[in-house]
């Protein structure tokens, strides 16, 4: 068996994982955990949906940008950014949910986390305990000028990233979790800031507020669920493109932020 590098086996995997040959893949990319997006992504562009045996993706040409659903979770988070840092992506954006965790929240309102909370444990692959979790700074000024250009209200704050996913009946933990002061909680951002900084690999996250999992009558169900899928995912995306757009202008005025592979 011939011996293969670090980067033809990333480029190998990501093709097992996606259903697609890696030049397919555009330079902005736009990370979800939800194959609706990706679904919503290639109908609206008329293009073509490829899956394989973990990811489901779609690329647009004409807007330069990939659309990939890596499902749920920290390990999958790492996954993702490990095999795209071999591509040549200049910017990609996190469109996830979260869990809003202050009584002014809203379903719907929109999150711009600036860091996160390293609980999750696969961060711990990457960086010393001690070292934060913080997301691009050039990716969150494309993220707030956006928002700010659409008259779109948004939440700034730190979120708290784990690997337990059915927590809202465990007060012990959910009291661990007020303690923090944490504005969200979501199970992918620490891993994904600390990959993506290991790696070089320009990438910011935009958070919709999907649920109010503290609130007695907050917890996301089925019914609230395709709700919030209804009614604000094609912004979600909409707005993703746009930070995208925005962002790639920002790498070629040199702001900082970007590293220098990206520009």
């Amino acid at each position: 068996m011939p011996e293969i590098g670090e980067e033809q086996f990333a480029k190998e995997t990501l093709e097992r994982y996606s259903g697609c040959e890696v030049e397919e893949y555009q330079s902005n990319l736009l990370l979800t955990n939800f194959p609706q997006y990706v679904d919503y992504y290639a109908k609206t562009r008329g293009v073509k949906v490829y899956e394989g045996s973990m990811f489901k993706v779609a690329h647009s040409e004409k807007e330069q940008t990939s659309i990939l659903d890596f499902k749920i979770g920290s390990p999958a988070a790492a996954l993702v950014v490990d095999l795209c840092s071999f591509l040549p992506i200049k910017a990609a954006v996190l469109l996830g949910m979260c869990g809003g965790l202050r009584r002014r929240y809203k379903v719907g309102d929109f999150l711009v986390p600036v860091a996160s909370i390293r609980d999750e444990g696969t961060s711990n692959f990457y960086f010393p305990p001690e070292v934060p979790a913080l997301t691009n700074f050039l990716m969150q000024k494309a993220v707030t000028e956006v928002l700010d250009a659409q008259k779109t209200p948004y939440h700034i704050g730190i979120t708290f990233t784990s690997n337990m996913r059915f927590w809202e009946f465990n007060e012990e933990f959910k009291n661990r979790l007020k303690a923090t002061k944490a504005q969200a909680y979501e199970m992918e951002c620490a891993t994904l800031f600390a990959a993506s900084y290991k790696r070089k690999f320009t990438l910011g996250a935009l958070l919709l507020i999907s649920d109010l999992p503290l609130n007695n009558d907050g917890v996301k169900t089925k019914k609230s669920s395709a709700y919030v899928f209804e009614k604000y995912m094609p912004d979600h995306i909409e707005k993703g493109v746009a930070i995208l757009v925005v962002a790639r202008k920002m790498q070629a005025k040199n702001i900082k932020g970007a590293y220098h592979r990206n520009l």
